[in-house]
């Protein structure tokens, strides 16, 4: 099974993501650096463990209404710039071809969120224009957000799928199985992963037993409540 760190990006800063509740997002607090800054948050999690993919959330990006918007650009180019050895996965909010064509230029993947649509059109318009993107299917606290066809419907989805818990995402609490298991009895040979919520190696085993063909983490790696000694014995 596939693990893949998570950092979440806010004017330049690291910050650790909870509940989906943007708006209270501080700088992140990590065992594993003193430093909240992106290029370190990096370097220390590859001194964890050698990832050879990590997941950015270009919260800026994300929050198109905010008063003052821009993007994290410059600091996603020199992680991989730096990094050229893994694969980023970015959310950066993307709901239209202008937002495509930005990050189109730096060598990535492109998750695409259903949160950003309301109508099936505009999310098939922009599969037609990028084959390798990844799909998020979006579920806030309050459920599912996005084009209820999109959810309803796997001819939609690509290879990828992430299945994005928001309401366990940064809460230590565990991982929300019976998603997870609703999802994994539909998408038949789609690449399930699975966000939100991972707190020690028990929830990995789960997920793996579960045919979860990875996980995205955060909050575990920075408390240490995941070791590189059992992510090396997750490998084998």
């Amino acid at each position: 099974m596939k693990i893949i760190p998570v950092i979440d990006l806010l004017n330049g800063e690291v910050v650790h993501a909870k509940k989906g509740q943007r708006q209270l997002y501080k700088p992140i607090q990590s065992q594993l650096t003193e430093s909240s800054e992106p290029l370190a948050i990096v370097a220390a999690l590859l001194a964890l463990y050698p990832f050879t993919q990590l997941y950015i959330a270009d919260l800026n990006a994300i929050q198109k209404s905010e008063d003052g918007y821009h993007t994290n650009f410059k600091v996603i180019e020199a992680i991989v710039q730096s990094y050229p050895q893994l694969t980023l996965w970015l959310d950066a909010g993307i709901s239209n071809n202008t937002d495509l064509s930005i990050w189109q230029k730096l060598n990535i993947r492109l998750v695409i969120g259903s949160e950003n649509f309301a109508h099936i059109g505009n999310y098939c318009s922009l599969k037609h224009h990028d084959e390798n993107f990844i799909l998020s299917l979006d579920f806030m606290p309050h459920g599912y957000q996005g084009p209820a066809e999109l959810l309803a419907n796997i001819e939609y989805w690509p290879q990828d799928v992430i299945v994005m818990s928001l309401a366990n995402v940064g809460t230590n609490l565990g991982i929300n199985t019976e998603l997870l298991k609703k999802t994994l009895a539909r998408a038949k040979d789609i690449n399930v992963y699975a966000a939100g919520g991972v707190k020690n190696m028990d929830d990995l085993i789960t997920l793996k037993k579960m045919g979860v063909y990875g996980a995205l983490i955060a909050t575990s790696l920075h408390h240490k409540q995941i070791s590189s000694e059992q992510l090396m014995a997750l490998a084998k």
